[in-house]
């Protein structure tokens, strides 16, 4: 959604509301509750990156002892924008708190998705200094053969030789339904304590968390079964994931606007707000992300038919 602004002013949102909007969008992403938080500065920092550990050596009584260190390297984490604006109607402005409630319960879960997504890489990388998982190795979890299961152990045994320790999982609402439906040779749910549980928190004892942007649909040729698979997850070694924000999410608001949206035949529409009685909030955050990529496996499943 693009805007023409002819006034524009701030919104001073209590420190509490915009904490909260903060910790939501932290919520709403599974992959920001899993990679570490750092506070960014708004012209980036310089991350080291431990490409190779030290070697430890046997000595004799009075032998010297071996020296080696540790291999190191740097990223740059740069903060990227991003935004969205959301169209409300006058009596939410009369209402503080009304609007104040609108504002937690919607804008959170749009700017978690679309950070999962960039991530994941079905959105495209805001810059080069932003790392996503899209050139990750890829396992399978399909059903078949006890699939899922030894699908996440060869993911666990391939971020081990990469120098990680699988502590955790992000995935998606069809990467949950694969857990669900995967069993045993007697029928009984392989990830579930019963059939009736309903829930997946943990694989292969570390946490999973669950969002919708973890998915991305897969390929195939036209009049062809073989092509890319669906990315429904991705395991790894979080300790080794980073995300820095600025100044947490920024509020700014405008009743003279013009906003131009695609509807959903992809043509441009205008709204006018003063036109309908009708303010826009405009909501964004400077966050960065990145990672060592090698310690992340993306999780497929099935390839379209």
């Amino acid at each position: 959604m693009a805007e023409d602004i002819n006034r524009t002013t701030s919104i001073s949102l209590p420190t509490e509301v915009s904490s909260e909007i903060l910790q939501k969008v932290q919520e709403e992403s599974a992959i920001m509750r899993l990679a570490r938080q750092i506070t960014l500065p708004g012209n980036g920092v310089t991350i080291p990156v431990i490409t190779g550990d030290p070697t430890a050596g046997w000595v004799g009584e009075t032998d010297p002892k071996p020296v080696s260190k540790a291999q190191l390297g740097t990223k740059v984490m740069r903060a990227y924008k991003l935004a969205v604006i959301e169209p409300f109607s006058n009596e939410f402005r009369r209402d503080a708190r009304a609007l104040y409630d609108a504002l937690i319960s919607r804008l959170p879960g749009v700017l978690g998705l679309t950070f999962d997504q960039t991530v994941l890489g079905t959105q495209n990388k805001p810059g080069n200094d932003f790392d996503n998982f899209a050139g990750c190795t890829a396992q399978s979890i399909l059903n078949a053969n006890n699939g899922t299961y030894l699908g996440l152990v060869a993911a666990d045994a391939d971020i081990s030789a990469n120098g990680g320790l699988l502590n955790g999982f992000a995935l998606g609402a069809q990467g949950r339904a694969l857990l669900l439906t995967a069993t045993d040779s007697t029928n009984r749910p392989i990830f579930l304590a019963s059939a009736n549980d309903g829930t997946v928190d943990k694989l292969l004892g570390a946490p999973a968390y669950f969002n919708r942007g973890i998915y991305k649909a897969g390929t195939a040729a036209a009049g062809q079964t073989a092509g890319t698979p669906a990315v429904v997850g991705v395991a790894g070694d979080w300790t080794k994931a980073l995300y820095g924000t600025v100044e947490g999410v920024q509020i700014a608001i405008s009743d003279q606007a013009t906003l131009t949206y695609k509807d959903g035949s992809n043509n441009d529409v205008t709204l006018n707000l003063w036109q309908r009685n009708m303010f826009a909030v405009r909501a964004e955050i400077e966050i960065g992300f990145r990672a060592d990529t090698g310690c992340f496996n993306l999780l497929t499943g099935a390839t379209p038919t």
